[in-house]
């Protein structure tokens, strides 16, 4: 990778759907809502619409439909009521019945529209998976793509394990069900030897494919893998006591919110990987506040260090030799956990991007550090991860055709670049003739001529997504542009990032029942996946029990 200095990307990425090539098909964005616009005022009408609603919440969070029928929930209704509003709750018995058909026919309806616009943007298989009772592995199937993310299905692959050849049935059960003409790549959730060799296999089979690993996982696995640094082990278990202590005593903890805002030391990130370094960062962003909090001249000083806890975490806030290694794990540390956040707030596509932000946040350590020897431990825990599992031939190609980071002055393209976008064209091509059409529309890519040359300034593309410039500018060179609209429409992140309950997939799994019972089970996790997907807000965080 080219290390030069920039600044990280900042601010969302636009997420427009495009207009294919190929066809006036419109695939923008439209804002979907649960609650279709209501003509009729009648009260039969605005109660059907109240007890689709009241289904829909118990869908999504998968409710006893027996609280239904319980005294508290009758008696919210009938506060409703008082206040004017003269709904009826739903029963038990329209819960099952035609409201479930209602909200079923939404979900669905939904589900169909994004996999129509496959077509045109392609799309990402998601793969979250995750071992139950110790010995069964179970696998949840997101389809992702600009138009948004859907629930495919949940499978025990238990038999699948350290079984290559069943394995790869099952991918090209899933493949064959989202369509392989649609599928730019599939991103897994694990970097295991296993899964790794797993994907290799496929994509000598199926060609225009890649196999990718989720980025927040390697994100994670590059953290873990500076934790067991010593000096970086020794700061956070220092920060873990400074920690505790103020969480665990009122009054410093009540001080510290009053001196900042509100805000205490530990940090609710969605990946646990992340929270100890957050958590150091802020005791570092508090350091004023905590060296006061200890002083002689706090009244509660002798009453926050009576304590052997609060004497051990005053003499850490004191040790000059704590905020070094602190300061040095900021340096060090903290531009890999921005990645993450990065992803967090631009949305769901990455792939244009991705590339150029690990290089960033490189150039940013080592503009941290005087000496190579400094920043280079760090540098070699991300090559470490980025050259076993991260680094795809797409995130090279995306990089090199994304107009915002190609069409500038400091834009370098190195050995590793050419070489993953001549990958990425060869797969993607059918034959030799295709792949020379290819390399003669690169040419005025490259060049920024004819139509493409309008999109070259600056004001032209800033505000556009890469694959949106690609929409627009890229009408010339139709072979190229199908190719790019699809690539930079991915994302790089995983099926971890939507925080589904997965004990909604476990039940599923784990239940018997006769067929009908089967039925209404997948129903209900269908149903229940896809209206959280629906409603999910990325960045967002849930509870630390969402995956249990």
């Amino acid at each position: 990778m080219d290390r030069r200095g920039l600044t990280l990307i900042q601010g969302p990425i636009d997420e427009s759907l495009y207009r294919s090539a190929s066809s006036s098909q419109n695939i923008a964005v439209e804002s979907t809502s649960y609650l279709s616009p209501t003509t009729a005022t009648s009260s039969d009408s605005l109660n059907r619409e109240f007890k689709l609603h009241i289904g829909r919440f118990f869908y999504e969070n998968r409710l006893d439909f027996d609280a239904a029928s319980s005294t508290s929930f009758k008696s919210m209704i009938s506060l409703f009521s008082r206040r004017g509003i003269q709904c009826q709750a739903p029963t038990v018995e329209e819960l099952k019945g035609w409201i479930f058909r209602d909200v079923m026919k939404e979900a669905t309806s939904r589900v169909d529209e994004i996999k129509r616009s496959w077509a045109v943007t392609g799309c990402s298989i998601l793969l979250d998976g995750w071992t139950y009772a110790n010995d069964r592995t179970f696998v949840n199937v997101l389809v992702d793509s600009p138009k948004g993310t859907v629930y495919l299905s949940s499978s025990d692959i238990t038999t699948c394990v350290g079984n290559m050849e069943a394995m790869q049935t099952f991918l090209a059960k899933v493949l064959a069900e989202v369509g392989l003409h649609n599928v730019v790549q599939i991103v897994s959730y694990s970097s295991s030897a296993f899964m790794m060799e797993a994907g290799r296999q496929l994509m000598e089979r199926y060609r225009p494919i890649f196999w990718t690993v989720s980025a927040s996982h390697c994100i994670e696995l590059i953290l873990e893998n500076l934790a067991t640094m010593d000096i970086i082990h020794e700061t956070l278990e220092k920060a873990k006591i400074i920690s505790s202590f103020v969480h665990n005593h009122p009054i410093a903890l009540k001080y510290l919110q009053d001196q900042t805002n509100g805000s205490g030391l530990v940090d609710s990130s969605r990946i646990s990987t992340m929270r100890p370094f957050l958590m150091l960062e802020n005791i570092v962003i508090k350091k004023g506040a905590l060296k006061k909090m200890f002083s002689f001249s706090h009244s509660q000083s002798s009453n926050l260090m009576s304590t052997v806890e609060g004497r051990k975490a005053s003499e850490l806030v004191a040790d000059r030799s704590f905020w070094i290694g602190a300061s040095t794990i900021l340096k060090g540390a903290i531009p890999v956990v921005r990645v993450i956040e990065w992803m967090d707030k631009s949305g769901r596509v990455h792939m244009g991007y991705i590339y150029e932000i690990i290089d960033q946040a490189k150039e940013t350590i080592k503009q941290g550090f005087k000496k190579k020897s400094e920043y280079m431990p760090f540098w070699d825990a991300i090559d470490d991860v980025w050259n076993k599992c991260l680094y795809s031939p797409l995130h090279s190609t995306g990089y090199y055709f994304n107009p915002n980071l190609f069409y500038t002055s400091d834009a370098y393209i190195d050995s590793e670049v050419v070489t993953g976008m001549s990958c990425f064209i060869v797969r993607s091509a059918a034959d030799f003739r295709m792949q020379d059409q290819l390399v003669v529309q690169m040419e005025l890519y490259r060049t920024g001529r004819g139509g493409m040359g309008a999109g070259v300034p600056e004001e032209q593309r800033s505000n556009l997504s890469p694959a949106l410039w690609w929409s627009r500018y890229g009408g010339e060179c139709p072979e190229l542009q199908r190719r790019m609209i699809r690539l930079l429409s991915q994302t790089c992140d995983g099926a971890a990032r939507y925080q589904l309950r997965r004990s909604l997939a476990e039940t599923l799994l784990t239940k018997g029942g006769n067929e009908d019972e089967q039925k209404w089970a997948r129903d209900m996790v269908f149903l229940g996946y896809n209206m959280h997907l629906q409603n999910f807000v990325i960045g967002s965080s849930v509870s630390d029990d969402a995956n249990s």
